[in-house]
């Protein structure tokens, strides 16, 4: 077989990178080598105890058999509970739907909502799916370029003119990976503003680094009431619960939305796992400014943050925002380009993070994925002793560039 027998649209399809970076990584360490992987975006913690217990009593109970499309019924609920608690937000049961995993949300609201030629507009940097999902929707993405100086936030003007008469979708995440930007409430009023004036685009608002906040206080777009019926809320577990191998995501949306995602996935992938569904209850139930487990992994992420920080400064030619949420660093390391170690010559940013995966042994990702050459992005789920050893050396590599 080759590829011309693949569909067109797997063939459009690019590997993510981030994966194809941690397959590299493994590959290294195969061959006995010491590598630092801090290309991957999972926390290093393990899952709260608690919601483990809540699996195994689910076990217990015989929660194995086939579960509803969207969703426990008791799972929605309790979701519905922490919107209103946590971000004041009002919804139905009917207007969530459970997936495997927040992509999976993604995915079924994209095609749910994307006809081919349809334009999504999506602010630079990225996750590096939404462009393959707009893909995979045969639609078109219309990019947003930013910067380190506006934080890699886009302004209202930006969004407006990003707009054509085509534009169906807006996807954005706050806190956003690659940058741990976080979008103000005044920040959003003011991208909401520009959206009332568009009634044919939808938005949505990833916001999968909701926990991993260190502004203190979370904010969605879908607060204001003029655009909240336009609104895609896209969250899970993944990332503030340490769950990423549960597989739990879930959407809040318009109720013909939600129906037409649950009609989407019943013919893909039917309901999430029933034991995952249960343990997540209890993960929606929990406060969680009150939850010690949770607390500890913020308060850790947000020193490993101000420690790479520091020790990145120390590096001659990086620049960095200060990321204000998620777990990553993506500082601008454009001032590398050109230079050469008598061996390599490193013209972008891809190279550069190949060098520093056979010279320093440490994998990162290329800001190339993400839709900015100039940077590159660090992840800092892993020890304070990693990171320190990491840096160290990427330093003594990127020091041999004249």
């Amino acid at each position: 077989m080759n590829t011309n027998q693949l569909s067109n649209r797997v063939n459009a399809l690019a590997e993510s990178e981030t994966l194809a970076m941690t397959r590299k990584s493994r590959e290294l360490k195969a061959q006995g080598h010491d590598v630092i992987n801090l290309s991957i975006g999972e926390p290093d913690f393990n899952t709260p105890s608690f919601i483990k217990e809540s699996a195994k009593k689910a076990l217990d109970q015989n929660y194995t058999h086939y579960s509803p499309v969207s969703g426990f019924q008791e799972l929605r609920e309790a979701i519905c509970h922490k919107l209103n608690r946590d971000n004041q937000l009002e919804y139905k049961p009917e207007q969530i739907v459970v997936s495997t995993g927040a992509k999976q949300s993604l995915a079924n609201a994209m095609l749910a909502l994307l006809n081919p030629g349809d334009e999504v507009i999506i602010p630079i940097p990225y996750w590096v799916s939404y462009k393959e999902l707009v893909k995979l929707s045969e639609a078109i993405s219309v990019f947003i370029p930013t910067n380190i100086e506006s934080d890699f936030k886009i302004t209202p003007i930006q969004l407006e003119k990003a707009i054509t008469p085509k534009s169906k979708v807006f996807i954005f995440s706050s806190p956003c990976n690659p940058s741990g930007s976080v979008y103000s409430r005044e920040e959003l009023h003011g991208l909401a503003r520009v959206l009332e004036k568009h009634p044919q685009i939808f938005i949505i608002s990833d916001e999968i680094y909701e926990h991993i906040n260190f502004t203190g206080k979370h904010t969605s777009i879908a607060q204001f009431d003029f655009i909240k019926d336009r609104v895609v809320l896209v969250n899970g577990v993944s990332k503030g619960f340490a769950m990423t191998g549960w597989r739990l995501g879930y959407m809040a949306a318009d109720t013909l939305l939600a129906k037409a995602c649950d009609k989407l996935q019943g013919q893909v992938t039917s309901g999430t796992s029933s034991v995952s569904q249960r343990a997540t209850i209890d993960a929606m139930l929990v406060n969680p400014a009150q939850c010690e487990e949770l607390k500890t992994m913020l308060s850790a992420f947000e020193q490993r943050r101000d420690l790479l920080l520091g020790l990145l400064k120390n590096i001659p030619g990086l620049r960095t925002n200060e990321p204000k949420g998620a777990f990553y660093v993506f500082p601008d390391v454009s001032y590398y380009f050109g230079k050469s170690d008598g061996e390599n010559k490193i013209t972008d940013c891809d190279e550069l993070c190949d060098y520093l995966l056979t010279k320093a042994h440490v994998a990162l990702v290329p800001g190339s994925a993400f839709g900015n050459p100039a940077c590159i992005r660090i992840s800092y789920a892993a020890s304070e002793a990693t990171l320190i050893k990491a840096i160290d050396r990427i330093a003594l590599a990127l020091n041999i560039l004249k």
